[in-house]
């Protein structure tokens, strides 16, 4: 039937993930990894969805999603995170997945989006299409302004929130320190915000980190 790359970092996940897929999809084949190099690794053999967290050491899983649908493109990749579809949903989209999902979902609607994406659909929820809809209507003027953050400003303001360094954030993202400060420069003057206090503060409000 379907052939499935599951890909996340702990371990007791993906073991449970896999044990809902195989029972409920028959004849499923479900491969693990346990972080991005892993994954794209994998992906040397075909797949007919992945199901991906987007929390994992290293680099960022917006970044990972953005690598492998440039690898990719065809590949259905269904997110799964911590993370509320407030959050992070509506990013995760643009970067090209396939559907969206937390990891408080109910084992039958992850059959259900695994399901759908692997055969070409799109999987989102009642309450992600309304707000996807609203966005459109209004132009994007009522998004939160994390959401009018490029991918990489995104990642360097998470990295902050966290309390990680410059250098730090630099060597996950893969990107030099003056390229960091830059997109840090950049991030601040969008967000309306002076300093990294002022960053880490919203971020923890607005459940980013």
């Amino acid at each position: 039937m379907f052939r499935i790359l599951l890909v996340d970092d702990h371990a007791v996940v993906r073991r449970g993930v896999r044990a809902i897929l195989e029972d409920q999809l028959p004849g499923a084949s479900v491969a693990e990894a346990a972080d991005g190099e892993a994954a794209l690794a994998a992906l040397a053999d075909p797949y007919d969805a992945m199901v991906l967290d987007l929390s994992m050491p290293g680099r960022s899983g917006i970044d990972l999603l953005t690598e492998i649908k440039h690898r990719h493109p065809s590949l259905p990749v269904l997110i799964m995170s911590l993370h509320g579809e407030e959050q992070f949903a509506v990013r995760a989209l643009r970067a090209g997945a396939s559907g969206y999902l937390t990891k408080s979902t109910a084992p039958e609607q992850l059959v259900a989006a695994v399901t759908k994406i692997a055969r070409g659909g799109r999987y989102v929820s009642e309450s992600l299409a309304e707000r996807l809809a609203a966005g459109l209507g209004d132009g994007g003027a009522t998004s939160s302004p994390h959401e009018r953050l490029s991918d990489r400003e995104f990642d360097v303001m998470r990295g902050i929130a966290s309390g990680k360094s410059v250098s730090d954030i630099a060597a996950d993202m893969r990107l030099s320190v003056k390229t960091v400060s830059t997109y840090r420069a950049r991030l601040l003057d969008k967000m309306g915000m002076e300093n990294n206090a002022e960053l880490t503060r919203y971020a923890l409000e607005h459940g980013l980190v």
